[in-house]
């Protein structure tokens, strides 16, 4: 589990294709590992990761052909830079909210704009996503911690201050950069209990008109 607080910018240091997926190297750079044991998870551009190996100022990670597919991983390149935070411990400050690191699908930035210091995003999230982001909720946009300021359709704004845009890899991201979205898990699992019993049946409908009606949550 993760906060969405960016420690770090690091960047990929090598790439090694491995009997169908990959294995990365990641240079951590200011992040401190001297605390991570292997096992540990860590967060690459919002990615959870398992270290497999560790260096002082670098670690390695096996990536799955699931995550390859999902998530931006795939067309990371030697010496891009990405994102770090270490996982939470109990006496992590919960500056964020609570992020898995499970990604659920890419954006793209259509639009960004200064607004007085800051710089407002506009992101066009994928079409099965738009149902989870409300506004003044909470997203996880390249492992980033934000809070969606205006939502229209699938496209939503977020406010990125001057500390996030030094500190993250957001601060070079332009329009038609692809980032990679976690939505808020809560409303993930809401959607999986207003189901009901009907989550056990095998169909890929969610929740419909319908299944609100039966459920009495519509009169």
């Amino acid at each position: 589990m993760f906060t969405g607080i960016i420690l770090a910018i690091g960047n990929i240091a090598a790439i090694e294709r491995r009997a169908g997926d990959c294995r990365i190297k990641i240079n951590t750079g200011k992040l401190s590992m001297a605390d991570v044991a292997l096992g540990d998870s860590i967060a690459v551009n919002g990615v959870c990761l398992t270290a497999v190996e560790l260096g002082a100022h670098y670690f390695c990670a096996d990536v799955s052909n699931e995550t390859l597919n999902k998530t931006l991983i795939n067309t990371l390149v030697v010496g891009a830079p990405v994102n770090l935070e270490l996982a939470l411990t109990p006496t992590t400050r919960m500056g964020g909210h609570i992020v898995s690191g499970h990604v659920d699908g890419v954006g793209e930035i259509v639009e960004r704009k200064s607004d007085g210091r800051s710089f407002r995003f506009k992101i066009k999230a994928p079409d099965s996503l738009a149902k989870y982001i409300a506004q003044k909720g909470s997203i996880c946009i390249n492992g980033i911690s934000l809070t969606v300021n205006e939502v229209s359709g699938a496209a939503f704004s977020v406010n990125v201050v001057p500390h996030t845009l030094t500190e993250t890899t957001l601060g070079t991201a332009t329009t038609g950069t692809f980032v990679n979205l976690e939505v808020d898990m809560l409303a993930r699992y809401m959607e999986r209990l207003i189901q009901g019993e009907a989550a056990a049946v095998e169909y890929g409908g969610g929740v419909t008109i319908d299944l609100l009606h039966k459920s009495g949550f519509l009169g």
